[in-house]
């Protein structure tokens, strides 16, 4: 006989987060195609240092997690989340043709920080969307899902990209043409697939940052609002891994694998352990998330072979896997429903703030002392993160620190 409580997690995961996730994962195939790329096109084709993109990728970085706080709390606001991403989705779809078009380093940064407004305003409403139509028992596997798909997408991406470079002689340009179109097909299926639920009758508008709203905010949400900024200072932009594939002798139009390595791994292990969060404890996978981050960081100091490179690469991946989805499930478990949107938009600002001061130190040390010093550093940051997670969960035993 048939028992109902044994039915697959994935079956019960509501229709609206697959849908989510193919969104994402055509999105990332559009992005990815173009960030693979990206730190190549602008040292080799227009002459940047380390320093400068690793300052480009930190203002972009900071921008998107700047405009999820105001998505988000409109998002609380106005009671619908579908149609802000949308929006945000459409503005990084429109700034794809900017990379083409670029003749210098301003237009990348123009457009850089036009793609991370359009994930910024998408960002906070999509996730707090995700917990809106997933029972509080199946958030992890649910965030976990969404995240695996999106990470599909950004393993796809940089396929695609050493196609196109092995078959186009290097062509930058046409590779950023051709991103335009899963970026348009993104926004095409959120349009359609899509139906956001309705808001309770009667329900009246308030303004989510009101005092007394955020008070609501308890201090289980600012407990992971600051593990996550700390965690982010451990973790500068993926572009430093492009860059170290560079320097390791890897040709041009295989760089992009790099990312492809990563991104399998991470899309691999993003739902299990996404869904494991539902049932384990959230400190314990938090640190052995930044356990691997640091191995990861260690072994890629000595990547002066491509061999050292794809083994610290895939931990790299794991430890994406391990943490991103859980820090999303933490995030809507700590915040009130009709906060949700607020809540995501203040922890990805801070997190997002700490990550340009980290990648602005990392492209420095690059550039002054070395790659190793730069990885080096990361694992610094991670053993100290993990030190003040133990000394926090040795203080506290309350149930967000489960």
């Amino acid at each position: 006989m048939h028992d109902p409580t044994r039915v697959s997690t994935l079956r019960q995961i509501p229709a609206s987060v697959w849908v989510l996730g193919c969104v994402s994962l055509l999105m990332d195939i559009s992005s990815e195609i173009i960030h693979s790329l990206l730190p190549m096109f602008m040292m080799a084709s227009l002459g940047a240092s380390a320093a400068t993109i690793g300052l480009i990728e930190g203002i972009a970085e900071a921008t998107s997690p700047v405009v999820k706080v105001f998505s988000g709390t409109l998002s609380d606001y106005l009671g619908n989340r579908k149609w802000l991403a949308v929006a945000g989705y459409g503005l990084g779809a429109l700034s794809k043709p900017l990379f083409a078009l670029a003749p210098t380093i301003g237009v990348v940064v123009t457009a850089r920080v036009i793609d991370r407004i359009g994930k910024g305003i998408r960002g906070a409403p999509r996730d707090a969307l995700v917990a809106d139509v997933t029972p509080p028992h199946l958030r992890g596997a649910a965030f976990g899902l969404r995240q695996s798909l999106d990470t599909v997408g950004a393993f796809l991406g940089p396929l695609l990209a050493v196609a196109i470079m092995l078959l186009w002689a290097d062509n930058f340009r046409l590779a950023f043409w051709l991103a335009v179109i899963p970026g348009v097909l993104a926004v095409a299926l959120l349009t359609v697939g899509i139906d956001e639920p309705a808001r309770e009758p009667g329900a009246k508008r308030v303004n989510p940052i009101r005092r007394e709203n955020i008070r609501q905010l308890g201090a289980s949400f600012w407990w992971v609002v600051a593990i996550g900024a700390v965690f982010a200072l451990a973790r500068f932009s993926e572009a430093f891994l492009v860059l170290r594939a560079m320097g390791s002798g890897v040709p041009v139009a295989l760089v992009p694998l790099v990312m492809v390595a990563m991104n399998v791994v991470y899309s691999l292990s993003a739902y299990p352990l996404g869904k494991l969060a539902d049932s384990t404890s959230h400190v314990r996978l938090l640190i052995a998330g930044l356990v691997v981050l640091g191995a990861s960081d260690v072994v890629l100091a000595h990547a002066a072979h491509w061999s050292v490179l794809l083994a610290g690469v895939t931990l790299w991946g794991l430890h994406m896997g391990m943490t991103q989805g859980l820090l999303a499930t933490m995030v809507s478990h700590s915040a009130p429903a009709h906060l949700r949107g607020t809540a995501f938009g203040i922890f990805n600002l801070l997190s997002g703030l700490v990550t340009l001061a980290s990648s602005v130190i990392a492209g420095a040390l690059w550039d002054r002392i070395g790659a190793p010093a730069t990885f080096y550093a990361g694992a610094a940051f991670c053993a100290t993160t993990i030190l003040l997670l133990v000394v926090s969960a040795a203080r506290e035993s309350k149930g967000f620190l489960r």
